[in-house]
């Protein structure tokens, strides 16, 4: 086909049609979803979202296994959180360290720590569920807030700032949990990829789709877990201890997120690919389970990208200067996008900066992750919570 004295094929029309359909998507995309938490910022401080002012009785549950180090150093960041009224139970989940010696320690300098255990030998393929549904029986109070022992808050007001999202409607909060930054490629990947998740589930929770939680920084109320029978529609998994009962329960109505950086809890990253690997594959294994329409929305979103990339990989070997030029517009395009949103909202969590680094983890990571639900499934045996 003849355009302006260029010579376009079928073939190179239809490619930079594709690509240009999935910049458009991906576009959308950003705006949609993956600004929100930059938005709901700006409402904030506008003071246009409401936060209630009660300071109700809340239990933190922390469920351990093998913690002795980790609740040596982070567990008084928790229990010594500003707040008036508070109780943490610990779970010791048949661990076979002083795990069990250090919490004694910790009750007689703190009077509202609690704790209970898993006996040695429980039955179970998810032991950390049963600890956490220990936990909760255990609860005196109606909101429940949950972290992990490996976990550290940014500030003494973790505790206020989730709390302040439970209006009459709200049954579920959901907040952050980033890593530490450390040197080295690995530490990239699993920081770029926490956000990116984070400002997914964020974002679409805000436009009305929640579909999942972290449980090192998640809220809901113990009467919803009961209500929704816990976790006994996913016992048969090893994960979902949060996100599938997030997945199960939440909606438009009953859901908020928590973004300041008082609200963050930190955490270590794995030091090893190998150690990475195994944590995605136990997250990646509770997927299955989401709802039909949660699947559906987070499959398009790296099919569309993966579509974009190949679509511009086959203009740039095949394609005339035209095509090239056109392809290389939409690729910067979309490249500017990515920066401003993804290096806005990790600014206000206090993260990275991420510049043309966003193209090599914008590729990798749905190929890391495809992989991992590839082979993920032949490593159940390797993967248990430990």
């Amino acid at each position: 086909m003849d355009i302006l004295g260029f010579y376009f094929s079928w073939a190179e029309l239809v490619t930079l049609a594709i690509m240009l359909l999935m910049f458009v998507y991906q576009t959308c995309f950003y705006f949609r979803y993956l600004s929100g938490i930059i938005r709901q910022s700006k409402k904030i401080k506008k003071n246009k979202i409401e936060f209630s002012t009660a300071q109700p009785p809340v239990s933190v549950i922390i469920a351990a296994k093998n913690e002795e180090k980790n609740l040596q150093e982070f567990l008084p960041k928790i229990l010594e959180q500003d707040y008036p009224e508070f109780e943490v139970i610990v779970i010791d989940d048949a661990s076979a360290d002083d795990t069990s010696i250090i919490l004694e320690q910790f009750k007689d300098k703190y009077p509202h720590l609690r704790t209970t255990f898993v006996p040695v030998g429980a039955k179970n393929l998810s032991s950390k569920k049963l600890a956490v549904t220990l936990g909760i029986k255990a609860a005196k109070h109606d909101i429940l807030l949950f972290t992990d022992a490996d976990c550290s808050p940014e500030s003494n007001q973790w505790i206020s700032h989730m709390v302040r999202n439970f209006t009459p409607e709200t049954d579920f909060v959901l907040g952050y949990g980033p890593y530490y930054k450390e040197k080295g490629l690995l530490n990239k990947l699993i920081t770029y990829d926490t956000l990116f998740v984070a400002m997914q589930y964020m974002g679409m929770a805000l436009d009305g789709k929640p579909y999942m939680g972290v449980g090192r920084n998640l809220a809901y109320r113990k009467d919803t877990f009961f209500n929704l029978k816990g976790f006994s529609s996913h016992l048969n998994l090893l994960s979902g201890d949060d996100d599938l009962l997030v997945n199960k329960g939440c909606s438009d109505k009953n859901t908020r997120i928590e973004i300041s950086p008082e609200s963050i809890m930190w955490s270590d990253p794995k030091k090893t690919f190998r150690n990475w690997y195994y944590q995605k594959t136990r997250h990646l294994s509770s997927s299955v389970k989401y709802k039909a329409s949660t699947k559906k929305q987070l499959g398009i979103e790296p099919v569309s990208r993966g579509l974009f990339y190949l679509a511009f990989l086959l203009i740039t070997l095949f394609g005339n200067i035209v095509t090239i030029i056109a392809g290389g517009i939409l690729l910067l395009v979309r490249l500017i996008t990515q920066m401003c949103v993804i290096n806005r909202t990790s600014k206000l969590f206090h993260g990275d900066k991420y510049y043309l680094s966003i193209l090599f983890l914008d590729i990798f990571l749905p190929l890391f992750t495809l992989f991992v639900m590839l082979t993920g499934k032949t490593k159940k045996d390797k993967i248990r919570w430990k």
